[in-house]
């Protein structure tokens, strides 16, 4: 919810449905449902302490109103776990003090049909065609605008349903929804509970405390209870570079984001929500004998991209996608994603079912196999596929994984050839990818008299953390003193790569991505520069806003967001970073008392 009491975005039943509002993306034409005062006022907002639950408080010269807005759960809900929700938002109102008008304002996108019914206004909006929603509240509603005034100790809740017909037949509107105040209070305070139990398994003892447990409830607030799947962001077409044409649909799970969510949940003590996902990740691509690079929340195929034109976009932003094409690209990557994720369970103590060990087996032959092929990397750019040093390296994480894999529980395979191709590989990197000009590992394999790019990439910068190459390897530390030199964008800011440099096949250019420079404090971490690391880790902790949320990128020049928001991968680094930050400060102050 914004900061002026609207939901300007919403999607539902599932963060990958069509939005029924999304003003966010035109304000004229997007739709909204809207509670604030009438008058001005003053604003700020804040969640209420290790929950998901979220408070506005609005203060304008005749008195305050706080708006807390709450996905209600299940009675007594797991969120470890099962599904956990109700189809439900409650949006309670209250007056501290004061006297206040208060207006509710709802739109939706497209032609739409209003009709009353005993929970309350039904709404139907062509732009979403297979969803019913029902907005329903303990006060009056006159219609799909409202006026209450409201005093000292007023509350008043209002509740919005959703039914899609899709995927909830049988669910009544008009029953099992709050029918007075007293029960819409009991089910927020209940959900206030839940998330606060859920949050007390969260152990961390390290730099950054509180943004941490943030970081840790946002990704599960990304999490699709329904079956694990994480999202990469709830947004789509947030730009990348306001008026350019980098707008993309993060609404899915990539593969890629497997490995690294599931590290940080699991060193955060929650070990069920990364059994969870790991299971969804194995599950799907046990399926079929190619994996895909990303899915949809069932697992399968996503909708294909395509540009809405009737939206203007976030500021003018232009074109607005659903769907997204890089789920056709080939990512060799994914190999080393998947195997890593396997190696994740098998370390925690859980075996494999012989036919997915054989699938897992048959992933290691492919990599093994595709290594030096090109394909579109990471970034998944737009341009001609290219052998990417980072997709090579995870073909070499798939090998290592493999042959760990079946040497831990005794399973058949080629693990001593797997292991000499691991080696192989590393070997690769570090000759085929080394600039010696630039003293740094570089894009692609290949030198530049063969046509090859040199051009510096920061996603070499995970190479130590997937275990590649030591992260005090001479080479890493060159290497990072390269990217730094290359493409740092001012104040420990990082672009991933640089278009002039490396064509992506896109017009324009991009903020500076958040991921890349928690990697450049993993790396001095790895390297000793424990104080450097520190220092980076705080500036990019304090560009989080009020309530602890991180966007994909920055723009180094104004340090504005960009890109979807909030992303999963920003807030793994925070969590990631804090971890291997908190080890190296351990190891530190026990060789100084030693």
């Amino acid at each position: 919810m914004g900061r002026d009491g609207g939901i300007s975005w919403l999607c539902v039943p599932r963060f990958d449905s069509p939005p029924v509002f999304c003003g966010l993306l035109d304000h004229e034409r997007g739709g909204v449902l809207r509670i604030a005062p009438t008058a001005p006022a003053h604003t700020r907002q804040y969640y209420l302490d290790d929950t998901g639950v979220l408070v506005t408080e609005f203060e304008t010269d005749t008195g305050v109103l706080s708006v807390t807005d709450a996905f209600v759960l299940a009675d007594g809900a797991d969120l470890s776990g099962a599904p956990a929700g109700r189809g439900e938002l409650v949006r309670a109102l209250q007056v501290p003090h004061g006297d206040l008008e208060v207006e509710l304002v709802l739109s939706a996108r497209g032609q739409v049909d209003v009709a009353r019914s005993a929970g309350g206004l039904r709404i139907n909006s062509s732009a979403c065609p297979d969803v019913t929603l029902q907005v329903g509240a303990s006060a009056p509603l006159a219609g799909t605008r409202t006026t209450w005034r409201l005093r000292t100790g007023d509350r008043v809740y209002v509740w919005l349903r959703w039914k899609d017909q899709q995927h909830s037949l049988n669910l009544d509107l008009d029953q099992g929804g709050p029918s007075n105040a007293a029960e819409a209070a009991e089910r927020l305070a209940s959900t206030i509970g839940d998330w606060q139990r859920w949050s007390e398994r969260i152990r961390y003892d390290g730099p950054q405390p509180e943004l941490v447990r943030r970081s840790a409830i946002t990704l599960k607030m990304l999490d699709y209870a329904e079956d694990g799947a994480i999202v990469a962001a709830p947004t789509s077409s947030l730009p990348e570079e306001i008026g350019g044409e980098r707008n993309w649909d993060y609404r899915f799970t990539w593969i890629r984001d497997a490995a690294f969510s599931v590290y940080a949940l699991r060193q955060l003590g929650l070990g069920a929500e990364a059994d969870h996902f790991l299971s969804w990740v194995l599950d799907m691509v046990d399926r079929e004998g190619e994996p895909r690079v990303l899915y949809d929340l069932d697992g399968g195929q996503p909708s294909r991209e395509r540009i809405d034109a009737e939206l203007a976009g976030y500021r003018g932003s232009n074109p607005v996608r659903w769907g997204n094409a890089a789920a056709d690209q080939t990512q060799h990557d994914v190999y080393g994603e998947i195997l890593d994720c396997a190696h994740q369970r098998v370390s925690n103590g859980y075996g494999l079912d012989p036919g997915l060990w054989q699938w897992l087996a048959r992933l290691a032959n492919l990599a093994r196999e595709r290594w030096q092929q090109p394909d579109h990397g990471i970034w998944e750019v737009r341009s001609a596929a290219r052998p990417f040093t980072y997709s090579v390296a995870m073909c070499q994480v798939a090998l290592e994984r493999a042959a760990r894999i079946a040497d831990q529980l005794d399973l058949p395979g080629d693990r001593a050839g797997w292991e000499r191709e691991a080696t192989a590989i590393r070997r690769a990197i570090l000759e085929q990818a080394w600039d010696p000009k630039q003293e740094a590992i570089t894009e692609q394999l290949g030198s530049p008299e063969d046509g090859a790019s040199s051009a510096l990439d920061a996603s070499v910068l995970a190479l130590p953390l997937r275990q590649v190459i030591s992260g005090a390897h001479p080479a890493m530390v060159s290497t990072t003193r390269a990217v730094v030199d290359r493409l740092g964008a001012g104040d420990g800011l990082l672009y991933r790569y640089l278009v002039d440099d490396s064509p992506d096949g896109l017009a324009g250019h991009e903020g500076a991505f958040l991921l890349c420079s928690f990697w450049l404090a993993d790396n001095w971490t790895r390297q000793g520069r424990i104080d450097e690391a520190g220092q980076l880790y705080e500036s990019l902790c304090a560009r989080a806003n009020p309530l602890g949320l991180l966007p994909e990128q920055i723009d180094p020049t104004t340090g504005a967001f960009l890109g979807n928001f909030p992303q999963a991968f920003s807030h793994v680094g925070v969590i990631t970073s804090g971890l291997n930050l908190a080890e190296a400060l351990r190891k530190d102050r026990a060789e100084t008392e030693a």
